[in-house]
């Protein structure tokens, strides 16, 4: 098993346990609370979990070499765990939110403001801590599934903490002008942590989808790769017109179409010029492999 290996199981190991503590804590307030935002968090903490557990099944996968079999290696299973997991958090938060609306439309409940605020600010110094040791053991990894291992984690302190804050706040309702909101305060909550996660779940989502049938990156990647390619080529004789870039789960391939102003191109001044570019692409992105393709003269790239 290599180290990258080991660093990834021990990230998924420790988000795993300490997740599975914090389900069952979340899940015990929020029967004892009846507060539909504490159940919504525990059932999008407990979906996690269960892909977690795929994910270190199959992480040995993801390291595995590319072959004639599988030229694309196993890299696209990552990106199809991030697919299902993307719906699996639609469908909960969704299905969680028509349940909210319900409880509202039929009057509301009145929950422990002061209990579930103290009960978040405990769940976000929790998390705090170990999302603190998951990015210090990510340091030197490059991995979608831990990236976003790693986002999830940040969305839970912001959520603990504005949660712990807006059930303080809302203890202080009682007696004024807003009391009325009181029996509606924890599902206005649960729809807002809807409308907080959505949209970057979603662009996860959409990431994925597009790897999965190989489109190329997003803007911000492909101009990132074409600036460090031609800071290369700026020196030599060729002219890139056309860069052909894949990316699928933490494996991308770039080829760049070439054209050259000499009649002739030295096969040892060609590999040179390939080494180089996969050296630099390596210093800003992991796993990323460069390949140099003469251009005819009628492509039509040209």
């Amino acid at each position: 098993m290599s180290k990258q290996q080991k660093l990834e199981r021990k990230i998924l190991w420790l988000s795993l346990s300490t997740g599975l503590f914090f389900v069952l804590f979340e899940f015990i307030i929020a029967i004892y609370t009846k507060s539909q935002s504490v159940l919504m968090d525990a059932a999008y903490d407990a979906s996690e979990l269960l892909m977690i557990g795929l994910t270190l099944f199959l992480i040995p996968l993801f390291h595995r070499p590319i072959s004639e079999k599988h030229p694309f290696g196993y890299a696209q299973i990552e990106s199809f765990l991030v697919i299902i997991k993307g719906f699996m958090l639609l469908a909960v938060t969704l299905g969680l939110s028509a349940n909210s609306v319900e409880i509202a439309l039929s009057g509301g409940n009145i929950i422990d403001g002061k209990l579930v605020s103290i009960f978040q600010f405990i769940i976000a110094l929790a998390s705090l801590v170990v999302l603190y040791f998951m990015m210090r053991i990510n340091k030197s990894l490059s991995s979608p599934i831990i990236n976003m291992e790693i986002y999830g984690w940040k969305i839970d302190v912001v959520y603990s903490i504005g949660m712990g804050i807006a059930f303080f706040a809302s203890t202080f309702l009682e007696g004024t002008k807003l009391a009325f909101i009181s029996p509606y305060f924890d599902q206005i909550i649960a729809v807002l942590i809807i409308l907080f996660m959505l949209p970057e779940a979603l662009k996860m989502l959409i990431r994925a989808i597009k790897d999965v049938f190989l489109f190329s990156p997003e803007k911000e990647v492909m101009e990132k790769v074409k600036g460090i390619c031609e800071d290369v080529l700026r020196d030599t004789d060729l002219q890139a017109v056309f860069y052909d870039v894949t990316r699928t789960g933490r494996r991308m391939w770039v080829s760049i179409y070439f054209n050259s102003s000499k009649d002739y191109l030295h096969v040892e001044a060609l590999e040179n010029i390939t080494n180089q570019i996969n050296i630099e692409l390596a210093e800003h992105i992991e796993n990323c492999v460069c390949e140099l393709v003469l251009a005819k003269r009628d492509s039509k790239y040209l």
